[in-house]
C-alpha cells in the first residue's frame, strides 16, 4: 500500500517514514526542504535498508499538487505533516501560516475526494486546547479560543477535515501531538532545525555544544511548580509509531467513526527547568541559561490524558524524559562531529 506523507524530511515525518517502511508500507515523501535537508534520505536509509520515493514539492502550488496524483495515482493513504509550525514566529507572520497551513490542506483533501477509499492522518496539536483550564487534558477537553495564528491554523485544519469527512469516502483521524522530542536510538535521524531553534531541547542540545552562548527562559513568574512553563515531552519515536498504529486502524476499518481524534503525550508535565535539569544529568554538564520575559502566546502548562489512545489505539509511550534529552544529545553531538 502506498502511503503519502507530506512533509516527510522533517524531524517527525522522518520518523514516521522509517516506522512505516519497517511495518512495510510503500511510501512517497513530498517535501519543499524550507525546514529539512534531502541528506535525511540517507538516515532513513540507513535505519531501514531501503530510499523511500522523494519528491520535492511546494504543496502551495495547486497544480502541482493536482499533478502529483495524477502521477501517484495509487496512493491510498496521506499522513500531513507539512507545515509551519513555531507559536512566535506566527504571531509575526500570520498569513505566511495562514497560507502554508490552511491552503496546503485543501489542495490535498480535493484530491482524495476524489477517490473511493482514502485514508488521511492529521498533524495536528494540543495548541487547539488553549490555555486549559483542568489538567491533564483529555480529547473531550474543550477547544479555547487559539493563543497564537499557528493554534488557530490547527484548530480551523481540524474543522475543515470534520466536514470534508461528512460529504466525502475520507475517513480521518486528528493525532494532537503534545511536544515531540528525541531522535531515533540510532542517531541516523533527528531534529535539525533552520537557523535559530523554536523548540527548547534543540535550543538546549546546541547550547551545551557551544554553539548558542546561553538559553532563554521565557518567563519564571508562572503558576507552576518552579514558575516556568510545563509540558508533556513525547519521544519522537513513540509518537511516529502511533501514526501508523493510527492508519493501520483506517487500513483496516477498524475506526468506529468517519473522524477520530486522539491525544498523543506522555500523560506527565515537564517544567522547562525540570527539561534543563534533565539534560545536565545525561550530559554531565551544567547548561548556561538565563530568564527573560515571557513569550507572547506561551500557555501555562499543558500535558495529556493519554486513556484514549493507550485503550482504542492499544499505543503508549515507551520512553523516559531522560532517554528521549539522551537521544537529542547524542543525535547532536553526530551532527555537530561530523561536520
Amino acid at each position: 500500500m502506498k502511503i503519502l506523507v507530506t512533509g516527510g524530511l522533517g524531524f517527525i515525518g522522518s520518523h514516521t517514514v522509517v516506522e512505516l517502511q519497517n511495518e512495510g508500507f510503500e511510501v512517497v515523501i513530498i517535501d519543499n526542504l524550507s525546514n529539512s535537508s534531502e541528506e535525511v534520505l540517507k538516515g532513513i536509509a540507513a535505519i531501514t535498508g531501503k530510499t523511500p520515493v522523494f519528491e520535492k514539492l511546494d504543496l502551495r502550488e495547486k497544480a502541482s499538487v493536482q499533478d502529483f496524483f495524477k502521477r501517484h495515482s495509487d496512493v491510498s493513504g496521506v499522513i500531513h505533516f507539512a507545515a509551519s509550525k513555531a507559536v512566535g514566529e506566527s504571531v509575526g507572520n500570520p498569513l505566511l501560516y495562514y497560507e502554508n497551513n490552511i491552503n496546503t490542506l485543501v489542495y490535498l483533501l480535493q484530491e482524495l475526494q476524489q477517490k473511493p477509499d482514502a485514508h488521511f492522518i492529521f498533524s495536528s496539536s494540543c495548541t487547539v486546547y488553549g490555555q486549559a483550564e483542568v489538567m491533564p487534558i483529555a480529547e473531550t477537553t474543550p477547544v479555547q479560543t487559539a493563543m497564537s495564528p499557528y493554534g488557530n491554523t490547527k484548530q480551523i485544519g481540524e474543522e475543515i477535515i470534520a466536514d470534508v469527512t461528512k460529504v466525502s469516502s475520507i475517513n480521518a483521524i486528528l493525532l494532537r501531538y503534545f511536544n515531540p522530542i528525541g531522535s531515533h536510538p540510532s542517531a541516523e535521524i533527528g531534529e535539525l532545525p533552520m537557523g535559530v531553534p523554536q523548540n527548547l531541547v534543540p535550543f538546549i542540545t546546541q547550547t551545551g555544544m557551544g554553539l548558542r552562548a546561553v538559553l532563554s527562559v521565557y518567563g519564571n513568574d508562572y503558576p507552576t511548580v518552579d514558575g516556568t512553563c510545563v509540558r508533556d515531552y513525547i519521544h519522537v519515536v513513540d509518537l511516529a509509531k502511533a501514526h501508523v498504529i493510527a492508519l493501520q486502524r483506517l487500513v483496516n476499518k477498524k475506526n468506529s467513526d468517519k473522524l477520530e481524534t486522539f491525544n498523543l503525550g506522555t500523560g506527565t508535565g515537564s517544567s522547562v527547568l525540570e527539561v534543563i535539569q534533565a539534560f545536565e544529568k545525561v550530559s554531565g554538564q551544567k547548561l548556561p541559561y538565563t530568564i527573560v520575559p515571557r513569550r507572547e502566546g506561551d500557555v501555562t502548562s499543558a500535558y495529556a490524558n493519554t486513556d484514549k489512545a493507550n485503550t482504542i489505539l492499544d499505543w503508549k509511550t515507551q520512553s523516559t524524559l531522560e532517554e528521549a534529552i539522551a537521544s537529542a544529545w547524542k543525535w547532536e553531538q553526530k551532527v555537530r562531529n561530523s561536520r
